[in-house]
């Protein structure tokens, strides 16, 4: 019995690995079908004991992070559980090959090695690295003639009227198709008439379908945002636009707004519609006639001095003005963070969300306070900044003499990839050795180390020369505060980036002036005429 349990522990730990469809009955076949394949081939080594199979459920191999099976394997095998790993293919174990050639290594220094069944390679051998990178390339190049080979396929299918998205409110999608949902028709029309024809806003209109009762889809809550994408969705007039986000990188599968970047597919009168087009027209000229021109916007953002400019250091959301009103009728103006003055303080509600937020609210006076202080103290020393930015202008002058040219180097290092994938097509050909691929691969790669720090020094120097120009910037400003008129409000705007509001009556200034934010700590006491803030303490914040 020692004997024979001893001779089991010094048998190699092996692992398997495979992505499978998820369909849930071909899932289950190839799942066994895979078991026997793997247990079948480790028969022929008597050293060897199948520990596990792990799987992923028909999840793309160009990304490892949704990989929980893969995943898994990995950290056991960091963890000293498993000795060697099987997989048939490198592009069922990843089709990248940056993610291929880093867990290969990572699992080779912890002593575990990867045997590609099919391909016949062993990450164990002394060639296994070079063999896997061909292997790897090939295997991310067909990855990437697939993607192309959908998104074309995908546009034709969108071109001939299929419909490519989730359910909406009044449509299902099935099979390609938009069917309307009758019982949610009546909510749609709602929307359009509450805004076009009875002229109410996106905020009340949110709030009267949230007191009706009703549920907006893939969302908890009714917005002014979710009033909007119903209102200018073009589907409700019977009308498909489709690929209003693209792909623009097969390896991390990252969707991006469409702005122009890829043509969008648009067919009129595609399906049946919910709202006529004469409604239709006339919401959308009410959308631009509401929408409010720069002038406008900038007449709003300009009401207040602080308007837009300040944030709760809790939860993040904006402060929103209040007008507060005392016992003796007279009235100030405070400030509330947004999330508390829409919901109260912080807690669960019925659907499960967390609102509210337990920010207090504060007194634009101690505002004022604050950000005239931060001008005093930046006034008193300006003398000693302009010295230190000066001194840095002249350190950051010294190493951006030499400028790089970022794009030529990008260029020659693709030539130099393109050339060393040439070089793997003329090996499998069979018009070079392997030893002749060897040595241009060893050729290429010192190249491309050359050109990769090169960009990154042109890269570090572009940074620099950024860096340069605002410091500068900061010079001019400090000149200009010196003639800053504390009695002239609007020129707060003008000079103030953001403040951050803290429990504790802890405020974070940031003026553009300066490249660093100043933390005070206040106290305010007093009212009307007597209304005080004073500042307890001051501590100098550095932008991360």
């Amino acid at each position: 019995m020692k004997n024979e349990a001893l001779h089991c522990h010094k048998k190699l730990r092996v692992a398997a690995y495979c992505r499978v469809s998820t369909d849930k009955d071909d899932q289950i076949n190839s799942l066994i079908s895979q078991r026997k394949y793997f247990a079948d081939y480790i028969t022929y080594h008597d050293d060897w004991i199948l520990i596990n199979v792990y799987y992923d459920e028909g999840i793309s191999g160009t990304q490892t992070k949704r990989r929980a099976g893969f995943n898994a394997m990995i950290q056991e095998a960091v963890q000293g559980k498993i000795d060697l790993i099987l997989t048939k293919e490198v592009c069922r174990f990843a089709r990248n090959t940056v993610d291929t050639l880093s867990y290969t290594r990572k699992l080779k220094d912890n002593g575990v090695g990867v045997i590609f069944t099919i391909d016949n390679i062993d990450t164990r051998d002394s060639d296994g690295e070079l063999r896997l990178t061909i292997m790897a390339s090939i295997a991310q190049e067909e990855s990437r003639k697939t993607s192309e080979r959908v998104k074309w396929g995908q546009k034709r299918r969108m071109e001939q009227g299929i419909v490519f998205g989730r359910d909406l409110i009044g449509y299902t999608v099935c099979n390609g198709e938009l069917a309307i949902k009758e019982e949610e028709i009546s909510t749609v029309r709602a929307i359009f008439h509450k805004y076009t024809n009875e002229g109410k806003g996106t905020h009340i209109i949110a709030r009267e379908l949230s007191e009706e009762g009703l549920r907006p889809k893939r969302v908890r809550l009714w917005s002014a945002t979710v009033i909007l994408r119903v209102l200018r969705n073009e589907k409700y007039v019977g009308d498909l636009c489709q690929k209003k986000t693209f792909t623009p990188n097969y390896l991390t599968h990252a969707k991006k707004y469409n702005r122009g970047y890829e043509e969008m597919v648009y067919l009129k009168d595609h399906h049946e519609p919910i709202i006529d087009r004469d409604l239709w027209n006339r919401t959308q000229q009410e959308l631009l006639r509401r929408a409010p021109t720069q002038e406008m916007k900038s007449k709003h953002s300009n009401r207040y001095w602080c308007s837009g400019k300040l944030y709760c250091g809790m939860c993040g959301q904006r402060y929103v003005s209040r007008t507060k009103k005392l016992k003796n009728a007279t009235t100030y103006k405070a400030w509330r963070c947004y999330a508390a003055a829409s919901h109260g303080i912080s807690k669960v509600s019925d659907d499960g969300e967390m609102i509210g937020c337990d920010n207090g609210s504060i007194n634009e006076r101690a505002l004022l306070a604050c950000v005239h202080y931060c001008i005093f103290r930046i006034q008193t020393n300006q003398k000693e900044l302009k010295t230190e930015i000066l001194q840095e202008i002249k350190e950051t002058k010294g190493i951006t003499d030499k400028r790089l040219d970022t794009e030529r180097i990008t260029e020659k290092m693709e030539n130099l990839n393109a050339k060393k994938c040439k070089a793997v097509d003329l090996m499998l050909e069979g018009l070079i050795t392997k030893a002749d691929l060897q040595e241009q691969t060893k050729w290429y790669g010192e190249q491309l180390a050359v050109l990769s720090e090169l960009l990154s020094q042109s890269q570090s120097k572009e940074k620099t020369q950024a860096k340069l120009d605002v410091s500068r910037q900061y010079i001019k400003a400090l000149d200009e505060i010196m003639t800053f008129d504390e009695t002239n409000e609007s020129l707060y705007r003008e000079i103030l980036d953001k403040m951050i509001i803290y429990q504790g009556n802890i405020i974070e200034v940031w003026l553009k002036c300066v490249p660093f934010g100043m933390r005070l700590t206040i106290h305010s006491y007093g009212k009307n005429e007597d209304y005080t803030t004073d500042i307890l303490a001051m501590e100098i914040i550095v932008k991360a």
